[in-house]
């Protein structure tokens, strides 16, 4: 498993599959970050941002409020780190 790797939790209409959720995200967001840092466009060159793989389950009967406590318990969180769970 990479070190830093995304947690998300999506809602989309049963007619999109989950390779087509996961193309339009990874797309859609790294155009966003080259667009907003152009110095990773100097590191990536020639290269993709995002791993090529994913993960992908339904939630089923979860709540988000349970996927929220799953995710805060998840990793243990460092002191250096400059994020948050939203």
């Amino acid at each position: 498993m990479s070190q830093d790797h995304v947690h998300l939790l999506v809602s989309a209409p049963p007619s999109l599959s989950p390779s087509e959720i996961m193309r339009r995200i990874k797309g859609r967001t790294s155009t966003k970050l080259f667009q907003e840092f152009p110095q990773l466009k100097k590191r990536y060159w020639g290269q993709h941002f995002w791993a090529r793989g994913y993960f992908c389950v339904t939630a089923g009967e979860l709540t988000k409020e349970m996927i929220k406590e799953y995710l805060e318990h998840h990793f243990e969180r460092k002191e250096s780190d400059n994020f948050d769970i939203e």
